[in-house]
């Protein structure tokens, strides 16, 4: 079969999911049946398949089966935006009550002209003495403490990971990641030609075999990881295995991008303070503050402070004079540290009724954490259980979002718990375990 053959195959399934003939969480047959249905060879079949997953139309639940992708009609790898869901389990931005009034306390006065004059005047990506001298100051942890010399700042944490990734890794280079990684990493590296390579992982994250198998098979320009607060595991690499994972990466010679965005719900200070030439920390306020004030902070070597703001500027990524006067009053003022202290607190709670509520069921959760990991009964699939979660107005994310090679994500999905409110969480996680129980066919039969 030719190539437009075999496309047209695919396209008319594409056709099918655009329309709702076939519906996210649906099976399709085995590439064998496939193939005997439609009169066509195995390697044709296993073709429209792949053609089928590069689209991200479907996805592949190892030892399930190939199913009709929850993102198919949005056609991303990513969340979309928040929708307006009755319970949100999707996104994870925690607004505790208190915060308001702490924030607007700190920011008072911002609105007057001398201040806001300041506010309003063009940045620039390493922001003022003062800001930079703050924010070295405000980001130390555990024993690590950035030299003022070494911040670089963008609009937001993802404009940060793009920000090093450019700087790191050249367009057609390879960037070593957890297999479950945080979603919007795939399609930064997409759009700057990118390729990420998954490393396998254990219970203490990245494996350092992994890691020199993969620059052995073909070299690795740089590795994206997070130490602390894993998205989507919510584990925190022990300090064993940073050692070990040093110790691999400086033999290679290879830079680390250290997401540590969640970092502030854990006591682990970044690896940079085991090897503060080999990582660029990157950070935000977006989790510690709100979503609607956002400023990235990536923390260099100064051996590659130049590239890393070269990137920045061409990026378009330059954090406004605005984020930087809030930030810099929050920062220094305590408002953003006792905020943090609160979340960390808000997060416990809210782990301690999913673990309650959830309890018989297979999760891997950090107390610290705003997010845990569900791996599904063997009755439910995860796009399945997805869609069943979506009917009552939860909105869930599936493992496939988080799988870096299409067609291997687990049985799993995860919850986030920041946003809903307390009796609306509870409300959400008894619904979720009502549906756990009874099982995919007999949940279908009552709708």
């Amino acid at each position: 079969m030719s190539r437009s053959e075999y496309l047209k195959l695919a396209d008319a399934i594409a056709a099918d999911i655009a329309d709702g003939t076939l519906k996210p969480g649906e099976r399709l047959p085995p590439q064998r049946n496939f193939a005997y249905e439609r009169k066509i060879a195995v390697s044709t079949a296993s073709r429209v398949y792949a053609e089928l997953l590069r689209r991200g139309l479907v996805v592949g639940e190892v030892g399930r089966g190939t199913f009709i992708s929850g993102e198919a009609r949005r056609g991303m790898a990513a969340p979309g935006e928040p929708s307006g869901t009755r319970i949100d389990l999707e996104f994870n931005y925690p607004i505790l009550p208190r915060q308001i009034a702490l924030i607007a306390k700190s920011l008072a006065g911002l609105d007057e002209s001398a201040a806001l004059d300041a506010a309003l005047r063009q940045a620039t990506s390493v922001g003022t003495p003062a800001v930079r001298s703050i924010g070295a100051a405000f980001l130390s942890q555990g024993g690590w403490s950035p030299a003022p010399e070494q911040l670089v700042f963008t609009g937001n944490g993802r404009q940060s990971v793009a920000a090093a990734l450019a700087a790191l890794v050249p367009t057609g280079g390879r960037c070593g990641v957890e297999a479950l990684t945080y979603p919007f990493i795939k399609g930064i590296a997409a759009r700057l030609g990118v390729t990420l390579v998954p490393l396998a992982m254990d219970a203490d994250g990245m494996r350092p075999d992994a890691v020199q198998k993969a620059h052995r098979e073909a070299h690795l320009s740089a590795l994206y990881i997070q130490p602390a607060v894993q998205n989507p595991l919510g584990t925190t690499m022990p300090k064993a295995r940073r050692a070990d994972l040093l110790r691999v990466v400086e033999a290679l010679g290879l830079p680390i991008i250290e997401d540590n965005v969640y970092g502030f719900l854990d006591d682990e200070p970044p690896l940079a303070a085991l090897a503060p030439e080999s990582c660029l920390v990157i950070d935000s306020l977006s989790k510690k503050v709100a979503p609607g004030l956002t400023l990235g902070f990536i923390t260099v070597p100064l051996r590659l402070r130049e590239s890393v703001k070269a990137s920045v500027r061409s990026g378009g990524w330059t954090a406004s004079g605005f984020a930087f006067a809030a930030a810099q009053r929050m920062m220094s003022d305590g408002t953003i540290a006792e905020l943090a202290k609160l979340k960390r607190l808000d997060a416990r709670a809210r782990q301690k009724l999913a673990a309650e509520r959830l309890s018989g069921f297979e999760i891997e959760a950090n107390t610290n954490c705003y997010h845990l990991w569900l791996t599904l009964p063997a009755h439910w699939r995860s796009q399945s259980f997805v869609a069943a979660a979506a009917r009552r107005d939860i909105a869930l994310t599936p493992s496939s979002t988080f799988a870096v090679t299409p067609g291997h994500a687990p049985n799993a999905v995860r919850l986030a718990l920041a946003t809903p409110t307390m009796e609306q969480l509870d409300i959400g996680l008894h619904t979720l375990a009502a549906l756990l129980s009874a099982g995919e066919d007999d949940y279908d039969s009552t709708e």
